[in-house]
């Protein structure tokens, strides 16, 4: 019959021996999948942290761009990796946004095969007319749309992307109907706005930042908190839209059984590398929010998010070309 004393001392070996493991780690350098092609918004976001990881950790972090499958093939090679923490994964708003979109057809389960490292930053988005449209306020482009249904025409990055999901979130929260005309990314959508082929969109702040500049178009709204670049733009939340909230997110997660202790170093890096002065200054700069968060707080943020997209999604029949 097994002692349970040994038992239980085994049990306090194991872990004394995972800990030491941890605190070792890494002897060999880590490779961060970004499932995305290079100079993507995760893809510099990475390469941003990179140098901080390579300091703190005294090894190299390698950037390894696995694109393709709408950042299904990237993601799948991150859930699949040795559960050994050299190989971790710096993720988007589609990693969230694929479980509905892609309902039961993705090759890895989003909650269960992955650890959530911590929630790096946001990017929030800000819904843009053309000049020629003659709301100057987003209420006002409410009642346009009601006055005129389904003639105010709405540019996206392409079917099921983030611009996409946030102009159908205000489509169903604003109780509107507008004309959704897909694009084959930002790009194309943006320069059909400047030209005046399209009313609005949304818009990642770099994006969109010197056309509001220069009054090629005007900015009505920003999702989460008003911005230092757009001081006089008002978040959705004062215009009466708080439930128009879509704000892309970028985290760090890693295979689902690495162990806790090496989650715990790599969210003390990552998040401290966010929070740095040097960094912390240089995302806001480029048009992010930096957060830093505990792997519970990423972890709830997911499960919030997935479900959220998901009943958008179900209720809009939006399905993947």
């Amino acid at each position: 019959m097994v002692n349970r004393r040994h038992v239980l001392s085994g049990l306090a070996l194991a872990a004394l021996t995972r800990s030491a493991w941890a605190q070792d780690y890494p002897q060999r350098p880590v490779r961060v999948i970004v499932p995305y092609a290079p100079g993507g918004a995760s893809d510099i976001l990475a390469r941003l942290i990179q140098p901080h990881l390579d300091r703190t950790f005294g090894q190299s972090f390698v950037v390894d761009n696995r694109g393709g499958g709408a950042s299904q093939v990237g993601t799948q090679a991150i859930a699949t990796a040795a559960p050994d923490g050299y190989t971790i994964g710096v993720i988007d708003s589609a990693f969230v946004i694929n479980p509905g979109l892609f309902a039961g057809k993705l090759p890895y389960d989003t909650k269960k095969d992955f650890a959530a490292v911590s929630l790096l930053a946001m990017s929030p988005l800000v819904l843009v007319v053309h000049p020629d449209v003659p709301a100057k306020t987003a209420e006002g482009l409410v009642a346009l749309a009601r006055q005129k249904p389904g003639e105010v025409t709405f540019a996206s990055a392409g079917l099921g992307t983030a611009i996409h999901l946030a102009g159908e979130q205000f489509r169903q929260v604003a109780r509107i109907e507008i004309n959704h005309i897909p694009y084959r990314g930002g790009g194309p959508s943006v320069i059909d706005l400047l030209a005046g082929k399209v009313n609005f969109t949304f818009s990642t702040i770099p994006a969109i930042l010197e056309h509001v500049r220069g009054g090629r178009v005007r900015a009505l709204g920003i999702t989460g908190v008003r911005h230092t670049h757009l001081p006089d733009v008002p978040t959705m939340a004062e215009v009466g839209l708080a439930g128009v909230d879509s704000a892309p997110l970028f985290g760090m997660v890693a295979p689902a059984a690495v162990p806790p202790a090496i989650i715990a170093r790599l969210t003390e890096a990552a998040a401290g590398a966010v929070k740095s002065d040097a960094l912390n200054a240089r995302l806001i700069e480029i048009g992010y929010l930096p957060v830093g968060s505990s792997p519970a707080e990423f972890r709830a943020r997911i499960e919030a998010e997935i479900d959220k997209w998901t009943r958008i999604i179900q209720t809009a029949n939006i399905k993947p070309t």
